[in-house]
């Protein structure tokens, strides 16, 4: 398939997933549970699973009821041994495994570098040496201009996918990363906070009435990224059109959903946190190109220059209406209730 954008041409690939052995780090989480249901649902080969939760792995096999294209390795990228046996006869790989909570990457730095940076580097050494085809990295609005931990991980992150692309030993691999902001309903998210805070009784808490959060839901992520696998030549960054909300207008949405008076209580900004993020920087500008709703940052050494943006793509450009955020919130709901099971033996998000 290919798209025309003014002078500009995007050559997607077709994948033949039905013949693809596909890893997923980090598989047991919010993302990577959703992932897993798409990739089974297009028809993988196999679905391979690498993760540290064994209690969740043990769900998502009572969940799939024990199917033959789902397997799973217990461990940690961190340790290259448990990488090899996870890479071996691997298609293609999903890097979601992260530690990706702002407060704990701020309490423990040198742990976000052992996972965030060390870690990753550890799978893309293991994909170049497996001679993997195609490896797409999930990265946050938070890694550009970051300021916080976390944020400063996944931008050396995004460093050393990308770079791979040009590595000696690289023979044939393709890197890309993509890179979205919050997503409604994932565990640690705003959604479910607000909701525990009211189930308990308490006042939401709001660190700043000016925050702003770009939003998508889980499926809208996996579209990204399952475009960034079939569109990316090598060092590309891929974004989503988003729409941004305030996060008062978020924990009104809530307040509302629960029939409760809309009260809170500001508690200032936690450590690390930023009012406003942004998806695409001033730097990236030029190397932008966009196709429907999907934007393409091209890699520094390519020449390529359509600069189909004219500003950063910043959440406090454009504001979702309270209905908007309302809509989104329902919509998470839904595709978050087609993974849970009603009597509670699979993990709940």
């Amino acid at each position: 398939m290919r798209y025309n954008w003014g002078a500009m041409t995007i050559q997607q690939q077709e994948i033949q997933w039905n013949k693809q052995r596909v890893l997923v780090t980090g598989g047991t989480g919010s993302f990577g549970s959703f992932i897993v249901r798409r990739l089974l649902d297009l028809g993988v080969c196999e679905v391979r699973v690498l993760s540290r939760d064994e209690k969740k792995q043990y769900d998502m096999r009572v969940f799939y009821e024990e199917n033959p294209n789902l397997s799973f390795v217990i461990g940690d990228i961190r340790q290259l041994s448990t990488l090899r046996e996870a890479m071996e006869g691997i298609d293609i790989v999903f890097q979601a495994a992260a530690l990706k909570q702002v407060p704990t990457c701020e309490r423990f730095p040198l742990e976000a570098i052992h996972t965030n940076v060390l870690g990753v580097s550890n799978v893309v050494d293991s994909a170049l040496a497996h001679g993997v085809k195609r490896f797409v990295s999930i990265s946050t609005d938070k890694a550009v201009k970051p300021v916080n931990v976390m944020g400063m991980t996944k931008a050396l992150q995004e460093r050393i996918v990308l770079q791979a692309n040009r590595a000696r030993s690289n023979r044939g691999t393709i890197f890309s990363c993509v890179r979205y902001g919050n997503v409604l309903r994932s565990r640690g998210s705003v959604v479910p906070f607000f909701r525990r805070q009211l189930a308990l009784g308490k006042r939401l808490t709001i660190t700043d009435e000016r925050m702003t959060r770009f939003l998508l839901t889980l499926e809208e992520a996996i579209d990204l990224v399952l475009h960034a696998a079939e569109s990316a030549l090598g060092g590309e960054i891929f974004v989503r059109k988003a729409p941004a909300a305030r996060v008062l207008d978020i924990a009104e949405a809530i307040a509302d959903e629960a029939g409760k008076p809309f009260e809170y209580d500001m508690i200032g900004t936690y450590p690390g946190e930023k009012l406003g993020e942004i998806l695409v920087s001033e730097e990236e500008l030029e190397r932008t190109e966009q196709v429907d709703s999907f934007i393409t940052i091209h890699p520094w050494w390519s020449s390529k220059r359509p600069c189909a943006l004219e500003e950063e793509f910043a959440s406090a450009n454009e504001i979702a209406s309270l209905e908007t955020v309302k809509r989104m919130i329902a919509q998470a709901d839904c595709e978050f209730e087609r993974l849970e099971v009603a009597d509670g033996e699979f993990s709940r998000f």
